[in-house]
């Protein structure tokens, strides 16, 4: 947990507890159900367009497409366009993207392990 005394010192756009800084809006922007997906469904591999619609099940194309330039921006995927007829693109995490795979493999791992209590929990908060 950060306390106050752990961020004295640090900008003011690394402080997650003000609206208006840059670590905030960046937390907001990979702290989605898509962006977290698409970072788990790269791994290690690089994969055309396609390929991630069909491994991220549910996402729409819109959707996949507004993920993928966020995380782009932020530098967390690279996108290669090979001079193809069609093009084809590809995408790769980077270094910081394979960094916070770690994160969300650890959150994957957590919701494993955690899936029967949460359901429990559920169950009884509705009864």
């Amino acid at each position: 947990m950060v306390t106050k005394q752990q961020l004295k010192g640090l900008p003011e756009d690394a402080d997650l507890r003000r609206a208006d800084s840059l670590a905030r809006e960046i937390f907001s922007d990979v702290a989605n159900k898509w962006a977290l997906l698409i970072i788990e469904a790269l791994g290690e591999r690089t994969l055309r367009f396609s390929e991630l619609r069909d491994e991220v099940e549910g996402v729409s194309h819109k959707m996949l497409t507004q993920n993928l330039r966020m995380l782009e921006r932020n530098g967390l995927v690279s996108r290669k366009v090979h001079p193809t007829v069609p093009p084809r693109v590809e995408y790769t995490l980077t270094e910081p993207g394979r960094a916070l795979r770690a994160t969300v493999d650890a959150m994957c791992d957590w919701t494993h392990r955690y899936l029967g209590h949460i359901e429990k929990a559920r169950g009884s908060f509705g009864a």
